[in-house]
């Protein structure tokens, strides 16, 4: 029989659907809760949904996958004709949702390796779609995950937030509770760094922000083979200009991706996320 590996990552992820049935993708849903109603992102709660209800200040929460959840995924995997599985999961500084694929992992049926890729949104999406082009090219799976890792590794995400305050909430900041004390003086620009949401730099105005941010993504790429993706919350004019003006400042751009970011993400950042991701081919 021949050897079929089966790539599986979570909700957030982001990729476009057309992309993951292409590739060979699955997405195990995270959760969020709404009032008191938990909604698997994705299928039962929409980022517009989300972004209407942050700004009505409604309690909004989220919930990694259990392991059962994963285990029946992987069971599902198996029974399609998977002889190993690779899931590759968001940082688990931000999540428990990688250690409840680990747990599910040991009773799994084949082998399943679980990554924790440090990443997040396409950050993560990117180190998917490089573990899906491996085993479709026949890699082993080491060396599947080690195309994955290796794609972590040349990839950045930096963010620009309205308000810390939802990061504040869910308590996913880490060390920019240091910018709290002037949160409202200034804009901050975050980025992904080690598996935390990290403070990068302090500017005083919207416009400022935004501009530094198109910098710094473009001083990333560099003149690199890259592929970029743009994501937002309720800010899709910002996120297409932002997107026009990479696509002229980076001579390396292989693909760009546009899209709004899920629940689960929105509901830590808040409307007016503007996210920048850049990714080494």
């Amino acid at each position: 029989m021949s050897r079929h590996v089966a790539i599986v990552t979570d909700s957030t992820a982001y990729l476009p659907p057309q992309t993951m049935e292409r590739h060979g993708i699955s997405a195990v849903p995270l959760t969020v809760v709404l009032g008191d109603q938990a909604l698997e992102e994705g299928t039962e709660i929409s980022a517009r949904s989300l972004a209407h209800a942050l700004q009505k200040r409604r309690s909004v929460t989220t919930s990694r996958p259990g392991p059962e959840v994963f285990a029946a995924h992987y069971r599902e995997a198996a029974e399609a004709g998977a002889t190993s599985i690779v899931s590759l999961h968001l940082s688990a500084e931000l999540s428990g949702t990688y250690e409840a694929a680990l747990l599910a992992a040991r009773e799994a049926p084949v082998p399943v390796r679980v990554v924790d890729t440090g990443m997040v949104a396409m950050a993560l999406g990117f180190c998917a779609l490089a573990a899906a082009e491996a085993a479709q090219a026949g890699y082993t799976l080491d060396e599947i995950v080690a195309a994955a890792e290796k794609r972590a590794a040349g990839t950045s995400a930096y963010f620009y937030v309205d308000t810390l305050d939802y990061l504040r909430r869910g308590g996913r900041i880490g060390a920019a509770r240091a910018l709290l004390g002037s949160a409202l003086a200034v804009k901050p620009l975050l980025e992904l760094t080690g598996g935390r949401i990290e403070p990068r730099e302090k500017v005083r105005t919207a416009s400022k922000a935004i501009a530094r941010l198109e910098e710094i993504a473009a001083e990333r790429a560099g003149r690199a083979r890259v592929d970029i993706a743009v994501h937002h919350l309720a800010a899709a004019e910002r996120a297409e200009t932002l997107a026009g003006h990479l696509r002229e400042r980076v001579p390396g751009l292989a693909d760009l991706h546009v899209s709004e970011v899920g629940a689960v993400i929105g509901a830590h950042t808040g409307p007016g996320l503007l996210g920048v991701v850049v990714s080494q081919r």
